[in-house]
């Protein structure tokens, strides 16, 4: 545990709430930076009442706040501003995900903070971009899932446009605004480059991963559809129900493994169907293929689905519900799931640091501390003497509590 990890000594200062932001320092303390989280006094995170407690704990909370140190400051009172500018005069990057223009408001614009620390990567995440008619709604991840279009093809044929069961628009935020700062520190540090301002957006994040889509309307007017589980360019690819009420994911998007899946359940016969063929074959005919799937699988145990199907190189997997993969056999075999010290629990359970590095792999030194609990030691570490860190808990500029 005493190891170093790749992001040792680097200092990331978190001004954000909920999910997109806290995500990034998040991610980025699994290897090993120090991340000091900004919070409001008395309340803290909103993270920290989300649903899912854990006694008087929020599942969320100790799952965002991992490996952070906890720092309760009033950011509209004169100390508290003083104590995160000095704080970021110190620190390597800034990831902020206030609203457009509340930075600002606050006295700390990416033009005062660059001036005083010309080394500092200010990573603004926010739902519809720092510039745009639509700046200033408010960033949540509902609005960017619908807006982006992801909703719009989300969802069965029949049925009304789909929002994610989890914070996809977020989480996916987060990702791009993580690699995004670790390539603006390898051109600082590297490439002899200064800081800068990256302005991520939720509903850019979210539009990235649609794909081609856009080329193919924009240029063939393809508008895609909803198709439930199916794909627009690729089949068979759905999830199919079993005799003993299990279901089966398969795909058949690689060429190779369609035809593996074809001679399964058909034989050569099915094989030199013209129907089947080739890739464009069997998306056009679709229907006719889902149905000879379905029909398949569905007089079939999912035991047997896995026998017969996977024994020979068919891709498939039984759809796993959120507790069956608490005690799969390969999940425990790659410590895909952690235990990290929590100051009131003892130990909770979550995911472990991805993605894995053989050298210098993350972990999960403990769950979301206490709010307020690095107050106090941040501050002295900036240069606070004791007499003005009371001072400061008397003016009400921060808050102290103990670890």
């Amino acid at each position: 545990m005493s190891d170093p990890l790749p992001l040792d000594g680097v200092r990331i200062v978190e001004l954000a709430d909920i999910v997109a932001g806290p995500s990034v320092g998040a991610l980025l303390g699994d290897f090993g930076a120090e991340v000091i989280k900004i919070e409001r006094p008395g309340t803290g995170d909103a993270a920290r009442h989300m649903g899912g407690m854990l006694d008087d704990r929020s599942a969320w909370w100790t799952l965002l706040g991992r490996n952070k140190r906890s720092m309760a400051v009033n950011l509209k009172s004169e100390q508290g501003r003083e104590a995160v500018l000095r704080l970021l005069d110190s620190a390597d990057a800034l990831v902020e995900a206030f609203r457009p223009g509340v930075l600002e408001h606050l006295g700390l614009a990416p033009d005062t903070l660059l001036a005083r620390n010309r080394r500092l990567v200010i990573v603004r995440i926010s739902g519809f971009g720092q510039s745009g008619p639509r700046s200033t709604l408010p960033g949540l991840g509902t609005l960017a899932e619908a807006y982006s279009g992801f909703a719009s093809i989300t969802g069965e044929a029949d049925g009304p446009p789909m929002l994610p069961p989890v914070a996809l628009g977020d989480e996916s935020a987060a990702l791009f605004a993580t690699w995004g700062l670790l390539a603006a520190l390898y051109w600082r540090d590297v490439r002899g480059g200064t800081g800068q301002v990256i302005d991520v957006s939720l509903y850019e994040s979210l539009y990235s991963l649609l794909g081609p889509l856009p080329t193919l309307v924009r240029h063939l007017g393809h508008e895609p559809l909803r198709s439930g589980s199916r794909l627009s360019f690729s089949s068979p690819r759905n999830v199919y129900a079993t005799s003993d009420g299990c279901w089966i994911a398969l795909s058949g998007t690689a060429p190779s493994r369609a035809m593996l899946l074809l001679e399964a359940i058909g034989g050569p016969e099915l094989v030199d169907d013209p129907r089947f063929r080739t890739t464009a074959d069997r998306q056009r005919n679709a229907d006719d293929l889902d149905a000879l799937v379905a029909a398949f699988v569905g007089e079939r145990t999912a035991e047997q689905v896995e026998q017969e199907l996977g024994s020979r190189g068919v891709a498939l997997s039984r759809v796993y519900t959120v507790a069956e993969t608490l005690d799969d056999e390969h999940y425990e075999a790659r410590g895909t799931l952690a235990d990290a010290p929590d100051p009131a629990l003892g130990s909770v359970t979550m995911q472990a640091p991805v993605p894995r590095m053989s050298r210098t792999p993350g972990r999960v030194r403990h769950a979301g501390p206490a709010l307020g609990s690095g107050t106090a030691g941040v501050l002295r570490e900036l240069g606070f003497t004791d007499d003005e860190v009371e001072t400061g808990v008397r003016e009400a500029a921060w808050a102290v509590s103990p670890d």
